[in-house]
């Protein structure tokens, strides 16, 4: 059993460039295949249903780091014709081969598109009312998320939702139990347990938004061992 004391700097697999498109989205199942059993996705979505309406909007622009594909859009944009509440989604991802699989399993949504490239690509039209993150987050060193979270905070107008993984020795052990029953690929079981020995303590994520002190913070622990991070800007006095 690895020690849970500090993050790992393992990678995953699936952060190979060279990967072969095909096991990404056999990978994307798994992934996927977790969220909709676990809650993943509904936390998003409780944060991103908070944040609107404490700023009602005609209509809003929500932007998806490490969109992957697509998943977590998809059940936002649904949740939100649910609700009626107008608005466009951009997914942002720097893997081409991936955006490819997000726009194919995309094309029913008219209001969900795609864009490759750098979040600190200042080219890019990146401004948003709310900014997501899920399972992306541990990809990252704290020195990058120090960088990435700043960046988030001044694209967000009205918030930030940050959904990741609380890394501890419980969650570890029941993941490898999980995976057999509900994992079926080999990639989606290792980059599982490498995910959440990557992941945070609410001490990590305390740490990251003392760094950002113009900012609100909301850091909160939900079933399955996940922390929602949410950022909104400070009221001005």
């Amino acid at each position: 059993m690895m020690e849970f004391r500090e993050r790992s700097n393992a990678k995953e697999l699936m952060d190979d460039p060279h990967m072969d498109p095909k096991l990404f989205k056999e990978a994307f199942k798994d992934i996927n295949r977790c969220n909709n059993l676990l809650g993943g996705y509904q936390i998003t979505i409780d944060a991103v249903m908070k944040l609107i309406k404490t700023t009602p909007k005609k209509s809003y622009t929500i932007l998806d780091v490490g969109c992957a594909d697509g998943a977590m859009l998809r059940k936002v944009a649904d949740a939100l014709k649910k609700e009626e509440i107008d608005c466009k989604l951009t997914g942002i991802d720097v893997k081409g081969e991936i955006l490819m699989i997000a726009t194919q399993l995309s094309s029913s949504y008219d209001n969900i598109d795609y864009v490759q490239g750098d979040l600190f690509d200042t080219s890019l039209p990146l401004q948003c009312d709310i900014l997501l993150c899920t399972l992306t987050l541990h990809h990252f060193t704290d020195e990058q998320i120090h960088c990435f979270a700043k960046r988030f905070a001044d694209l967000a107008k009205i918030g930030v939702v940050i959904n990741d993984l609380h890394r501890s020795k419980i969650a570890y052990v029941l993941f490898n139990l999980f995976s057999i029953f509900f994992i079926k690929t080999r990639i989606g079981k290792l980059d599982g347990l490498v995910s959440i020995a990557r992941g945070f303590t609410k001490n990590n994520l305390k740490a990251f938004a003392k760094q950002l002190p113009k900012y609100r913070h909301s850091i909160q622990w939900k079933w399955a061992f996940r922390y929602v991070w949410i950022i909104k800007p400070a009221p001005i006095n």
